[in-house]
């Protein structure tokens, strides 16, 4: 993909300290764009964005938490004055806690949508004011196939993403006359800190490519787990001319695993 038309411009991205997010900031950033990063960690952002810096990439780190609307419209105001309009937005933040219905706590209910899907909310209000006035721009939201499909143990985390993909389908339809497209990445079971949570043993991976039936969840017909490069590959096709006609659209990159549902 030809990311000319891109280069110099800004993209923000959510979760960039690790993970899928962090391999979008150095993707990005390796393109040319200028990569403003937000994450909760701040340590690790921090680290991560020197890391960055010290190969010549311009990306900047902004610690917060992306349920606090109040801070991102302040970091959103930041950026558009201090660095430039920003051309992209990502949003990949996201947290998992799993469990059965029953004994699920308040707490980490109120935590899993405060960031899966409030974040999303949060992010995308503030940012497509300022895109709206330029009418250009592009967004695109990091779901998951959990959206799709019943996992047990992970009513939460799928209702959450249930919700930032509507909620995305519903802004791009808002946006479409600005000339602003929203899109949606739904990766499946992807090799980072957040899928090895999920593992008990050593052959966790082995598990989950073949499938756990007392689970309900298949495995992945491609026979192998995701790397953070290729949920950035689709995120990077959105970003780009090549999508130029593509809004309100879900692209699950999942090996199969949800069978197309």
């Amino acid at each position: 993909m030809d990311f000319l038309e891109c280069k110099g411009k800004v993209a923000l991205v959510t979760g960039g300290a690790q993970g899928i997010g962090g391999a979008v900031v150095q993707a990005l950033a390796k393109l040319g764009l200028i990569v403003a990063a937000i994450d909760y960690n701040a340590e690790k952002l921090n680290k991560y964005v020197s890391e960055l810096k010290s190969q010549g990439l311009e990306v900047y780190a902004f610690p917060a938490d992306v349920s606090d609307s109040h801070a991102i419209d302040r970091i959103v105001d930041q950026i558009e004055n201090d660095i430039g309009p920003i051309e992209t937005l990502v949003n990949v933040a996201g947290v998992l806690r799993t469990g059965m219905i029953e004994s699920f706590s308040d707490k980490d209910w109120a935590k899993i949508f405060s960031v899966n899907s409030t974040g999303v909310f949060n992010l995308s209000r503030s940012v497509s004011k300022y895109m709206m006035t330029r009418k250009r721009g592009s967004i695109v939201t990091v779901g998951s196939n959990a959206a799709s499909v019943p996992r047990i143990s992970l009513a939460a985390y799928a209702a959450s993403k249930a919700a930032a993909v509507m909620f995305t389908k519903c802004l791009g339809l808002e946006l479409a006359q600005y000339n602003i497209r929203c899109n949606i990445v739904s990766p499946g079971s992807t090799d980072t800190e957040m899928q090895w949570s999920l593992w008990n043993e050593e052959n966790g991976a082995e598990a989950v490519i073949n499938g756990m039936p007392d689970a309900f969840k298949v495995g992945i017909p491609l026979k192998k787990i995701a790397m953070p490069t290729d949920i950035v590959d689709a995120i990077l096709f959105f970003i780009s001319n090549k999508s130029n006609h593509i809004t309100m659209s879900n692209l699950c990159v999942d090996g199969g695993a949800t069978l197309g549902a």
